[in-house]
C-alpha cells in the first residue's frame, strides 16, 4: 500500500519519463520563400513563443536582482544572480522536448530563486521571483500533456506543497494553486483528446485494411467460382469424350488415336486454365496460403481481442471440438468473428454473449448483443456480412437465424451439422 503511494512521486522526481515528442509539433507553419536561405524550413510558433516568454522572464528577474545588487551587493557575487535568472527561464525553453526534466530543473532552481531575493531584500520570509509562477504553470501543463496521469498528479502535489512551504501568503497560495490546478486539468484534457484521436485513427486504419482484405476475399471467391465452372465444364467434356471415342472408333486405331488426342488437348487446356486461375489466387510473392485455418480452439482469441477493443464479451463453451470437421470449425469461427465485428461497428459499447455448444449431431453458435447505449453514426461498407455468413453456413449444410431481439439488440444463431447430409 505504501509502495503504491510512493511510486508516483518516485516517477515524478527521479525515474519517470515523458512520452516521445510529436513528430510535427502543433502550430507549425512553412516558412515563406523569401526566408528560404535560412537553415529553418518550418517555423514552430510554439517554440518561438516559449523563447520569447523565457527571454522576458530572464530579463525581468535579472533586472530586478541587479538593481538590488547595486544597492546591497550579494555576498555570492553577481554570477549567482545570472544563474538564478537562467534557472527561472531555462525550463520554459525545455518544456516541449523534455517536460518532466524541465519541471525538475525548475524545482531545483526555485531554491536559488528564493534564497537570492531573500538575501538581497533581507526579507523575513522568502518570496518568489517574478516569472517563477509563469514557468511553473507552463511546465506543469507540458507534463500533463506528455506524462501519465499518476505522474501528473504527483507533480501537481509536489508543486503545491513546495509553493506552500516557501511562501504562505494567502494571495500566493490562492493564485498559485488555481493556476497550477487549471494547467494540470487543461493539459490532462488535451492528452485525453489526443489519445482518443490517435486511437480513432488507428481504428479507421484497421477498418480500411479489413475492408480491403474483405474485398480481396470476395474477389477470390468470385475467381474460385469461375474456376469451378471452367474446370467442371472441361471435366464433363473429357468424361463424355472418354465414353464416346471407343464407341465411335469401333476398333479403328486411327480414329481412336484422333479421339484420344482430342481428350489430351482438353486435359491440357483444363490444366492451363487451372494454373492461370490459381496464379491469381497466390499472394504477391507467388506463394500459396499454407497457414492452418482457424477453428473452434481460437474462438477464445477472438473474444480476447474484442475485449481489448472495449467490448464486454461473455463466452460460454460447452462440449468438445474433437471430431468436428475443419470446415465446420472454420465456419463457426468466421460467424463469431463477423458477429463481433458487426457489434463494434453498429452497437459499440453493448455487452455481447457468445455461446458455442457442441451437441452430438451439430455445433450451435449463438452471438447476442444488447441494445446499443447510443445510436452510432452511419458506417460505410458493402453490408455483406450476413450474406457471407449465410453462404458459409449453406456450404456445410447448416441453418442460420438472424434478427433483432425483443430488448432492442441483435441475435445471430447458426446450427452446423457435424456429419455431412
Amino acid at each position: 500500500m505504501l509502495a503504491d503511494l510512493v511510486r508516483p512521486f518516485t516517477l515524478a522526481l527521479v525515474k519517470g519519463s515523458a512520452d516521445p515528442a510529436p513528430a510535427r509539433p502543433a502550430f507549425t507553419v512553412t516558412t515563406p520563400r523569401w526566408l528560404g536561405l535560412l537553415p529553418v524550413h518550418r517555423l514552430h510558433l510554439a517554440f518561438l513563443a516559449d523563447f520569447v516568454i523565457a527571454w522576458v522572464v530572464f530579463g525581468t528577474a535579472l533586472n530586478m536582482m541587479i538593481s538590488e545588487h547595486d544597492r546591497r551587493p550579494l555576498d555570492a557575487g553577481i554570477g549567482m544572480i545570472y544563474l538564478t535568472a537562467i534557472s527561472t527561464a531555462l525550463p520554459i525553453v525545455l518544456r516541449h522536448r523534455w517536460p518532466l526534466a524541465a519541471w525538475r530543473i525548475l524545482l531545483l532552481g526555485t531554491l536559488a530563486t528564493v534564497v537570492v531575493p531573500l538575501e538581497l531584500h533581507r526579507f523575513a520570509q522568502p518570496v518568489f521571483l517574478p516569472g517563477v509562477g509563469v514557468a511553473a504553470v507552463m511546465c506543469l501543463y507540458s507534463v500533463a500533456v506528455r506524462c501519465e496521469r499518476q505522474i501528473t498528479l504527483a507533480v501537481w502535489v509536489v508543486s503545491i506543497v513546495f509553493m506552500w512551504s516557501v511562501d504562505q501568503h494567502a494571495y500566493t497560495l490562492g493564485a498559485g494553486g488555481i493556476g497550477l490546478t487549471v494547467a494540470a486539468l487543461f493539459g490532462y484534457n488535451v492528452r485525453t483528446r489526443r489519445s482518443a484521436t490517435e486511437k480513432l485513427a488507428e481504428e479507421e486504419e484497421r477498418t480500411r485494411l479489413a475492408e480491403g482484405a474483405q474485398a480481396a476475399l470476395a474477389e477470390r471467391a468470385r475467381i474460385a467460382r469461375e474456376l469451378h465452372d471452367v474446370v467442371a465444364h472441361h471435366m464433363s467434356v473429357i468424361a463424355i469424350q472418354a465414353e464416346a471415342v471407343p464407341l465411335r472408333a469401333q476398333g479403328d486405331a486411327a480414329q481412336l488415336e484422333s479421339g484420344m488426342a482430342d481428350i489430351r488437348g482438353l486435359s491440357l487446356e483444363a490444366i492451363a486454365e487451372l494454373r492461370r486461375v490459381l496464379g491469381v489466387l497466390r499472394d504477391p510473392e507467388g506463394r500459396t496460403e499454407t497457414a492452418p485455418q482457424p477453428g473452434l480452439d481460437r474462438v477464445g482469441e477472438l473474444v480476447a481481442n474484442a475485449r481489448t477493443a472495449g467490448l464486454t464479451v461473455a463466452l460460454t463453451w460447452s462440449g468438445s471440438a474433437d471430431g468436428v470437421p475443419q470446415a465446420v470449425q472454420l465456419t463457426a469461427y468466421r460467424i463469431v468473428q463477423e458477429s463481433l465485428s458487426n457489434v463494434m461497428r453498429h452497437a459499440p459499447g453493448s455487452p455481447v454473449a457468445v455461446a458455442v455448444v457442441r451437441e452430438p449431431a451439430e455445433v450451435r453458435v449463438c452471438v447476442v448483443n444488447a441494445a446499443p447505449r447510443v445510436v452510432p453514426p452511419p458506417v460505410g461498407g458493402a453490408g455483406q456480412g450476413l450474406a457471407g455468413m449465410r453462404e458459409r453456413v449453406a456450404l456445410v449444410g447448416g441453418t442460420l437465424t438472424t434478427g433483432p431481439t425483443p430488448e432492442g439488440g441483435f441475435s445471430v444463431e447458426a446450427r452446423l451439422p457435424v456429419e455431412p447430409a
